[in-house]
């Protein structure tokens, strides 16, 4: 039986702060306040000075997982390791199935890894790839079987997981049928594939490449359009590495339409622009290759972080998807072939409170809200994770505000031989990390072991999403109008053999010419950059008279021609 006292601190959750302190055993908070009656025998942690805050919940992490001809240099052990060294006390990882792959060995498959490594609670994403009866069919077995609710969708990665709008709206509603969790992947991926194209015919192979190629409009094109899809299929959608200014606010106007719609961005995006690709140095570069790539604009970061901080976005990830420098070298001579994904399990916490709490962007409440509550809210884990009250996981840190530390690739658990935030001081740190009331981390020294974390299996429909939802289908159905039948006479359509004008598959009919005589029809005219004209050759008059031009009418003569 293990017991805890943190004592003397200041609890955090997403909506208050109190002085209190907190008992645990079992497992689970039993007791939250001032002089509590303890049984003996409790380990007492001094929190004075101290904040105790709920355990991060990190929404997207891949461990263990080939992409792009490459593994990830962190696996289920040293990968949660390192997120339990943050502060981080849950992840979710993703199965993303090869095309045509079953979902649902896919999903076995990581299960069988993950249970046997990870030292703190995991859930799991599955990744809709491909379209088909078989996935429809599998995508509720693991609903209802395997505890999974949730789902990725890629507008990207054209011939590989990209889904045609069709499908997508597809997934879309069986996803509202099952009550799942929506993600999607939004950029353009036809036109990413085409800007691939072009930069590499320019002779532009390096890691700015990535950035060239995929510009901020076709992310914010594809939010509109995801957001549009989810709206038509009536699902509550979450869109997934939010990247840019404009896809921004594409997600605030929906909100302020009352569109369902929650956003996550990542640590990266939040805090690093894309001029890390002009670097000189290839590899430093290189390893800052990501999709949808870092942006160019300097102020992006601060606009996303005043975006977690106002609840445009709920969540901030780390989308940890460790590559080292040698693997990055695949694409030395194509940036296509660099792949995608950075290292930040670790760091998330920190660097955020740097960021957004030392920057004045967020309180600590709201530093709880995007870095664990409302994850736990949106994946119906909520209130038994990311918060402090009896009853809920013992999933605690004991977080120095007033602490700072340096970030090093010298000193990092995550894998992987470079860091991105390499010399960054953060103030706010992580000095005892709980998970499920056992103490495994403190002062620099691990004491978890290897494979004693716990899948958690997931409900569907939840409130935070599909309470709203619910409301919405209501006051939105469509309902015939009632009327009296009509009974008068019908007007006898001869059968010409035509196609009915009506039917709803009619294309759209070619427009007739109008052009008259003497004047280009600007609708019909084509143009040439070079400047010349289709009706060139036509010799021209130079003058005519007008009998009503524009104004009213005239007896002089209009010239035709350019003076």
């Amino acid at each position: 039986m293990t017991r805890i006292l943190i004592k003397g601190g200041k609890v955090v959750n997403d909506d208050c702060t109190q002085d209190a302190d907190v008992y645990i055993e079992n497992g689970i908070i039993q007791q939250v306040g001032k002089e509590l009656m303890i049984p003996g025998g409790a380990k007492v942690i001094d929190a004075s000075g101290k904040l105790v805050l709920p355990g991060g919940i990190d929404t997207s992490v891949h461990l263990e997982e080939s992409f792009m001809n490459a593994t990830t240099a962190d696996d289920f052990y040293s990968g949660t390791k390192a997120a339990l060294a943050g502060g981080t006390t849950m992840v979710i990882g993703h199965v993303l199935p090869e095309k045509n792959e079953s979902l649902l060995e896919a999903y076995e498959k990581y299960r069988l890894a993950a249970d046997a490594k990870t030292c703190c609670d995991y859930a799991l994403h599955v990744g809709v790839t491909w379209w088909g009866p078989k996935v429809r069919a599998e995508m509720e077995k693991l609903v209802r079987e395997e505890g999974v609710n949730s789902f990725q969708m890629f507008m990207a990665y054209k011939d590989m997981f990209m889904l045609r709008d069709s499908e997508l709206f597809q997934a879309l509603q069986h996803c509202k049928d099952i009550g799942a969790i929506a993600r999607v992947h939004a950029e353009n991926g036809e036109l990413v594939a085409e800007g691939a194209k072009e930069t590499l015919e320019l002779g532009i192979t390096g890691p700015e490449g990535i950035e060239i190629s995929r510009p901020e409009e076709l992310e914010a094109e594809a939010t509109h359009r995801a957001i549009t899809i989810g709206n038509r299929a009536n699902c509550p959608v979450y869109l997934v590495n939010v990247s840019s200014m404009g896809a921004g606010d594409v997600v605030a106007t929906a909100k302020m339409q009352g569109k369902v719609v929650h956003a996550e961005t990542t640590t990266a995006h939040s805090v690093l622009n894309g001029m890390q690709y002009y670097h000189q140095d290839w590899c430093y570069a290189a390893a800052h290759v990501t999709v949808p790539p870092l942006r160019l604009d300097p102020s992006t970061p601060n606009y996303l972080m005043s975006l977690l901080g106002n609840d445009t976005l709920n969540v901030v990830s780390s989308d940890h998807r460790p590559f080292t420098i040698k693997q990055k070298a695949m694409g030395k001579d194509d940036f296509t072939k660099i792949p995608h994904g950075l290292p930040g399990i670790q760091d998330r916490m920190s660097v955020i409170w740097e960021k957004g709490v030392i920057g004045g962007k967020m309180d600590e409440n709201r530093f709880v809200a995007v870095t664990s509550s409302n994850a736990a809210k949106i994946y119906n884990l909520y209130p038994r994770k990311g918060r402090i009250i009896p009853g809920a996981d013992a999933d605690i840190v004991v977080w120095d505000p007033e602490g700072s530390k340096t970030i090093s690739v010298d000193n990092q658990v995550q894998g992987g031989d470079i860091n991105l935030y390499e010399g960054l001081r953060c103030h706010g740190v992580p000095l005892v990390t709980i998970s499920r009331g056992h103490l495994v981390y403190e002062s620099g020294m691990f004491t978890c072991a290897e494979g004693s974390g716990k899948f958690c299996p997931m409900r569907t429909f939840p409130d935070y999403l599909y309470k709203k939802m619910v409301q919405r289908a209501k006051s939105q159905a469509v309902k015939p109008v009632e009327r009296e039948p009509y009974t008068g006479e019908v007007v006898a359509v001869a059968n010409s053999g035509k196609r009915d004008l009506g039917s709803l598959d009619l294309d759209t009919p070619s427009r007739p010419s109008t052009r008259h005589g003497g004047v280009r029809d600007l609708h019909e005219s084509s143009f040439s950059l070079s400047g010349a004209q289709i009706d060139d050759k036509v010799p021209k008059r130079s003058s005519a008279r007008i009998l009503a031009p524009p104004g009213g009418r005239s007896s002089g003569i209009w010239l035709t021609d350019p003076l």
